[in-house]
């Protein structure tokens, strides 16, 4: 039994190590958003992090539908990042977890 409980401690370790790996490479996701008449593009990792905005010129001249773009396209950006991350996460917790029975019904 002592040696399940350290082989289960290993797995859960190496568990961890590969979510904090997870976390560091999807920094290196970038997502990119773009209104739909390509007005205004957003670059973010997959970590939620904003690494650039283009706004065209146009959009400079109406601050309303400038903020207006901003929020639905920042949205939909960090929703799209949102999904990458809570799916790449779970799969690298998951692949190193011990097998627990039961513990697949909380997953």
């Amino acid at each position: 039994m002592f040696g399940d409980m350290m082989g289960m401690m290993n797995k859960l370790k190496e568990s961890q190590e590969k979510v904090a790996q997870t976390k560091e490479r999807l920094n290196t996701v970038l997502i990119d958003e773009k209104s739909s008449d390509d007005l205004l593009k957003i670059t973010l990792t997959a970590n939620r992090s904003i690494k650039k905005i283009d706004i065209a010129d146009e959009l400079l001249q109406d601050k309303e539908q400038l903020e207006d773009y901003l929020i639905l396209t920042l949205n939909k950006a960090i929703n799209k990042a949102t999904a990458i991350n809570e799916a790449e996460l779970a799969a690298a917790a998951k692949d190193g977890l011990p097998n627990i029975p039961g513990l697949d019904k909380f997953m």
